[in-house]
Parts: structure tokens; C-alpha cells; sequence
């Protein structure tokens, strides 16, 4: 997922462009707003946490751009494209070095494993919306 500040930022083309360019394919794509509810769902395994309700509000501040990729080991390989959560630990060239603001505002969200890739699919598309 390209998150609020990188597609206000304009990155959406340049981001997507890295993906593609590192031999991932994009099988679902869309631009959407999540509401508020959406935000506390999705990212619900945060809620005990003290960023959750920055989080929530600010995944639901703008347009986000959801994506399903494929490629082998992607969950591995799309973890190191993006780099480290922290955008100034962040190896040099990988997404979040590049286009990331600070840690929240940290331009993409990456699922952690293929079980919860598959969650976060189907949260964002229907069987029907994947190539």
C-alpha cells in the first residue's frame, strides 16, 4: 500500500515504477480513501499500542493506492525494497529512504508474511479484482 503523505507527495508513478522495476507484479491495483473504521480495522493488531489512533488518523487522511504484488519470496523481497520502517535507518535506495517523511508518514505499508498478505489482500480486492 502507497500510504496518504506519498501519493499526496505525487511518488504513486515513481513507487510503483521501483516495484515493477525489481520484478514484482502487480495482479490488483486502486487508488481509494480508507475511512476511519477501515484504518482501525486493518490495522487492528495495533490497537494496544500508542501510535493506533495516530495511525487511524492519519491512513485516513487521504487517498492510499492498494496493490497486490507477486514474485517469488515476495513478502521477503517487497521488506527489503521498502527498507527499514525508520526512514533514516533505511538503506540508501530502497523506497522509504527515498520517498518516506518519518516513520509513520513512512510512504508504503509492506505485510510482515504471505498469511497476512493474504488478509490484506482481501481486505483491499474480491477474487475477482486479482490477475
Amino acid at each position: 500500500m502507497i500510504k496518504p503523505a506519498a501519493v499526496e507527495s505525487g511518488y504513486t508513478g515513481a513507487i510503483l515504477h521501483m516495484i515493477t522495476e525489481n520484478g514484482f507484479r502487480i495482479s490488483a491495483l486502486k487508488q481509494l480513501q480508507m475511512t476511519r473504521k477501515d484504518a482501525e480495522t486493518f490495522y487492528l493488531v495495533h490497537k494496544d499500542r500508542p501510535f493506533y489512533s495516530d495511525l487511524v488518523k492519519f491512513m485516513s487522511s487521504g487517498p492510499i493506492v492498494a496493490a497486490v504484488l507477486e514474485k517469488e519470496n515476495a513478502v521477503e523481497e517487497y521488506r527489503k525494497l521498502i527498507g527499514s520502517t525508520d526512514p533514516e535507518k533505511a538503506l540508501d535506495g530502497t523506497i522509504r529512504k527515498l520517498f518516506a517523511k518519518s516513520v509513520q508518514q513512512n510512504a508504503v505499508h509492506g505485510s510482515d508474511s504471505d498469511e497476512n498478505a493474504a488478509i490484506e489482500a482481501a481486505f483491499f480486492f474480491a477474487e475477482r479484482e486479482r490477475f
